[in-house]
């Protein structure tokens, strides 16, 4: 019984020893097929410029009538579209700042009108590039006006002192920056600022007695049909009103496009206001202009393309030559009757000025 008791034994511990020492069975490698992924999304391709899905946008900025300004830049969209087959879309921002500020913020598609401090402030900002500059009967410059009323006092610009100046926009070149730096060369410290909101604005507040004097746009009279400023040049400065004799002849003609008085034609922003009030010039009167300011600019962002540009100047310069009737219908609310090419030292004036005046973008309202 012992026998087989050891003999059990033994076998146990055999059958234990084989089976510490058979191997593990190797797992049975599973094959996968990798996860499925999905192409990478490819964005769409922008539209070229000019198309109707990516027009070219055209601003004004909002110096006159809105209603006016966008009806001529209709006139301006389909000239261009002729010419050249883009397509645009006109609007007239809020103030000179929102025109900069759009100007900056679409620098590959947008073109816009703007005078010659939005232009230096814009260059300054963003590196908007000027392209054109305004004619206006003849000139490609400017000035700005101090008018009163007729019957009023104030007879120097040391009159000024402490009265109310209504200015159309604190960034309006002819109607605040040249004005406020000839008040600080003649040591003149103004009362209270009105901003106006355009330059018939202006006008109409010195017409209606709302304050004591304003400053607008200025440009030489017609004299038979032909500016001062081309037979006289900067001397026309020198005499920038309607003779005194002639002031009781003044009225509007029949057509309802010009203020007459005798065979002077008055050319400044007093005849903007001449269907509301035909006897503004019998009303207002101009006490002092500034120096030659260049004329307003077309402008355009800094990443427009060149060719676009150069075909689009290239139309507007046409439409001008070609088509002088038209072209001054579309700018009519800027009395642009036509245009050059223009460069950017020409503004170095205007720079001087905003440094003189201490004036910077933080002005800009």
């Amino acid at each position: 019984m012992k026998k087989l008791s050891l003999l059990v034994s033994l076998f146990v511990a055999v059958v234990m020893l084989l089976a510490a020492c058979t191997p593990a069975p190797t797992p049975t490698a599973v094959m996968t097929e990798p996860p499925a992924t999905e192409p990478p999304a490819t964005e769409e391709p922008m539209a070229a410029l000019g198309t109707m899905e990516r027009p070219i946008k055209i601003l004004f900025v909002p110096s006159v009538d809105n209603a006016a300004i966008v009806t001529g830049g209709e006139l301006l969209h389909q000239a261009l579209f002729d010419a050249t087959g883009y397509y645009f879309t006109v609007s007239v921002p809020t103030s000179y700042a929102a025109t900069v500020a759009e100007l900056c913020a679409s620098p590959d598609d947008t073109m816009a009108f703007i005078p010659g401090l939005g232009y230096a402030l814009a260059s300054q900002l963003c590196g908007v590039t000027v392209g054109a500059k305004a004619v206006r009967f003849g000139l490609d410059w400017y000035a700005a006006q101090v008018i009163v009323k007729r019957d009023s006092p104030y007879q120097t610009l040391a009159d000024l002192n402490g009265l109310t100046w209504a200015t159309p926009d604190l960034a309006s070149t002819s109607g605040y920056l040249y004005p406020q730096y000839m008040y600080q060369q003649a040591g003149i410290t103004i009362g209270e600022t009105v901003e106006a909101g355009s330059h018939d604005a202006v006008v109409r507040a010195v017409y209606n007695g709302e304050v004591d004097f304003g400053t607008t746009f200025w440009s030489p009279a017609n004299v038979d049909g032909v500016s001062l400023g081309v037979t006289l040049g900067a001397d026309s400065l020198l005499q920038p009103d309607i003779p005194e004799e002639l002031v009781p002849e003044c009225l509007v003609t029949e057509d309802g496009k010009k203020i007459l008085c005798g065979n002077y034609e008055v050319r400044d922003a007093r005849r903007n206001i001449r269907a509301e009030a035909p006897d503004v010039v019998q009303q207002v009167r101009i006490l002092a202009v500034t120096p030659a300011i260049p004329n307003d600019t077309l402008s355009f962002g800094p990443g427009f393309p060149a060719d676009v540009k150069d075909a689009i100047l290239a139309a507007l310069f046409d439409f001008a030559t070609n088509d002088p009737e038209g072209f001054a219908a579309a700018f009519q609310s800027y009395s642009w009757t036509s245009v050059l090419p223009a460069t950017d030292a020409e503004y170095d004036p205007i720079r001087f000025a905003i440094q003189a005046s201490g004036f910077s973008l933080e002005n800009l309202p």
